[in-house]
């Protein structure tokens, strides 16, 4: 299939993403924001490893569940969050797409990675801007993202890749996509 078409099953599967992204989010909403934070549906973000166009579903996803949680009192960031929050999330799910050919013992661990940084680094520096604080306020903010962040990429999202791979639900995603197999380091 040819990479630069999109055709209506790759829009139905981006917008599948991004709603198991954003229902994943809504159903626990008191881990899914604050600055101590929880997200299940984070270990989506390593889905552009197995195709490109989960870039545009998890931030989609992450824009409507920030939005969602905005508009209802949900996310004490309020509206800004629905912009920077799926800025991190678009940038995360980039590099991670990037980095999903390097691997260890056949796991794209470095693209698990990503997610952690931008998240840490722009939600750290929401919270601090929003509740004040200066560098320790930021790295305090940051920890408490990037630490539940670090268990739902490395932990449920690289054991997401591996169940999709071993069913081959990811060879027919790359297949849907022209992609080839990634190496192993």
């Amino acid at each position: 299939m040819n990479n630069t078409r999109f055709t209506t099953r790759r829009l139905v599967i981006c917008a599948v993403i991004a709603a198991i992204y954003a229902a994943a989010s809504l159903a626990l909403p008191v881990l899914a924001f604050g600055s101590l934070q929880f997200r299940f549906s984070e270990a989506l973000t390593l889905l552009p490893v197995l195709m490109p166009d989960a870039v545009i579903g998890v931030s989609v996803g992450c824009a409507v569940s920030n939005l969602i949680g905005a508009l209802t009192g949900l996310n004490p960031l309020g509206l800004p969050d629905a912009v920077i929050g799926t800025c991190a999330t678009f940038l995360a799910a980039i590099c991670s797409m990037k980095l999903g050919r390097v691997r260890w013992k056949g796991l794209p661990v470095l693209s698990a990675l990503p997610p952690v940084l931008f998240n840490a680094l722009f939600l750290g520096a929401e919270f601090t801007f929003l509740y004040g604080g200066g560098l320790a306020a930021f790295l305090v903010f940051a920890a408490q993202i990037a630490f539940p962040e670090a268990v739902a990429t490395f932990v449920l999202g690289l054991l997401l890749i591996r169940a999709l791979e071993r069913s081959g639900v990811a060879a027919w995603l790359g297949k849907e996509q022209g992609l080839s197999r990634p190496s192993s380091l």
